[in-house]
């Protein structure tokens, strides 16, 4: 199940960053990520990459989220979306003894909306999501600015932008339950909301008319509130992916 979590972010990082903008309706691809983890002995995680992408006038699907669109014209897009969020803690997966004996931390379907503005000084991208399956019961918010360059084949996407976390969704990743703490050994932690600001690029090389090759990153500087876990030994996490992709 891990290996399937880490794919969904794979497979919505990649599709997200890399081919939303395709003019065509599908595009079908595959590559290889890494996932960089805050959790302390956490090794990164290198995985395949499936891309998937489906666009028309009413509906669109990248990954594992998709969404119905109430307005979709040249300039504004708003919609109403799902995905898979492959946030996780899996206690086995981290060599620190004491983490181990932490509870599990599952990982959730969001549900909300997303919002994109297009002009040509770049373009606004924002969504707000909730828990739907009662994990953490938390809300994440996002907010990013983006510019895309077209050089010929070459399309550079360069973005910076922030993620809100409510006090429910940190205290569910991040959080030491009094119970944990007891049985662990960490100190007991209750971390309240956070902004965590972010710097991303995306990379799209056409070749052969509808063959692409792509690259995106991501590294994100975690708040104090999330650093301040005894969880946690990293100040930031951090997402590569690249790949090929077919455009029909």
């Amino acid at each position: 199940m891990t290996k399937l979590k880490l794919l969904a972010l794979g497979m919505l990082i990649a599709t997200s960053a890399s081919v939303a903008h395709a003019e065509s309706n599908l595009t079908l691809g595959a590559g290889v990520g890494v996932v960089e983890h805050p959790y302390k002995d956490y090794d990164s995680d290198v995985y395949p990459i499936p891309v998937i992408a489906y666009e028309s006038e009413n509906f669109w699907f990248r990954g594992l989220g998709g969404g119905y669109y109430l307005w979709n014209d040249n300039t504004d897009k708003l919609s109403i979306m799902a995905y898979w969020s492959p946030m996780y803690f899996k206690p086995g997966d981290s060599d620190d003894h004491q983490l181990r004996r932490l509870d599990r931390r599952k990982s959730t379907m969001m549900a909300g909306v997303s919002y994109a503005h297009h002009t040509q000084y770049g373009f606004l991208r924002t969504s707000l999501a909730g828990d739907t399956l009662d994990n953490s019961n938390g809300i994440v918010w996002d907010l990013a600015w983006l510019y895309r360059y077209t050089n010929g084949g070459l399309t550079l996407t360069p973005g910076i932008g922030v993620e809100w976390n409510s006090e429910n969704q940190n205290d569910y990743y991040y959080g030491v339950s009094r119970k944990e703490s007891s049985r662990s050994g960490l100190r007991g932690y209750n971390p309240n909301d956070s902004w965590n600001p972010y710097l991303e690029l995306s990379a799209n090389y056409n070749f052969a008319r509808n063959w692409s090759v792509y690259g995106t990153a991501r590294y994100t500087r975690l708040s104090d509130e999330i650093t301040d876990s005894p969880m946690v030994d990293k100040s930031w996490t951090g997402i590569l992916s690249t790949g090929v992709t077919y455009r029909f």
